[in-house]
């Protein structure tokens, strides 16, 4: 749900910045952005924590509260206009992803792919948005198509996994990754007691 929500803000986004939808149409961007994106991941936020995944958890709150940011933004600026204090915030969004990528590339390397070409597409998003240069929204733009099918392919291929209960298209799941939908009900269980919510401190 989180894939499927990151893809379709990218690819809306992008037909905005390179010209597609035309500028006039940011208004209804942004409230695509703020009434389906970042509920669709904040929910899978909430449900990454509960199922104890804090790399899913974090990663898709950081990106809801980062789409959250740009529709709001945009609703409330005149169209096609920038603004550095969002440029600012989409640059530091850029490098915290760092955290949740590091994560999860030591067990699932297609989300890390994911997350990092949402990285990607924050840090040119905020180039442009300081900058105010056509060429960064441009490459933004068209990065953000690649990182809408990157991330329906990975939607995809681990809803399949989820349905099969083994990995059918590649996603790259190693260690603890593979262990979690290999190993046995005490592999997964080993570690448990020093999870976050389980012992006694954070």
């Amino acid at each position: 749900m989180g894939f499927v929500a990151l893809g379709a803000g990218s690819i809306t986004l992008s037909g905005l910045q390179i010209g597609w939808l035309p500028t006039i149409d940011s208004h209804e961007v942004a409230l695509v952005l703020l009434a389906f994106v970042a509920p669709l991941q904040i929910l899978s936020s909430v449900f990454g924590f509960l199922a104890r995944d804090s790399v899913g958890g974090t990663g898709m709150g950081m990106l809801a509260g980062s789409w959250s940011v740009i529709g709001t933004i945009m609703i409330t600026t005149s169209p096609g206009s920038t603004t550095r204090v969002l440029g600012l915030v989409l640059f530091f969004v850029s490098a915290s992803l760092l955290v949740p990528i590091v994560a999860a590339s030591l067990g699932k390397v297609l989300a890390a792919f994911v997350m990092f070409g949402a990285a990607v597409r924050f840090g040119l998003a905020g180039a442009n948005e300081i900058t105010g240069a056509l060429g960064w929204k441009q490459v933004s733009g068209w990065w953000g198509f690649g990182l809408a099918l990157l991330a329906l392919y990975a939607a995809f291929a681990f809803e399949i996994e989820d349905t099969r209960r083994h990995t059918v298209l590649p996603t790259g799941r190693h260690d603890a990754g593979l262990a979690a939908m290999n190993g046995t009900l005490q592999d997964n269980l080993n570690r448990v007691v020093h999870e976050a919510g389980v012992r006694e401190q954070l």
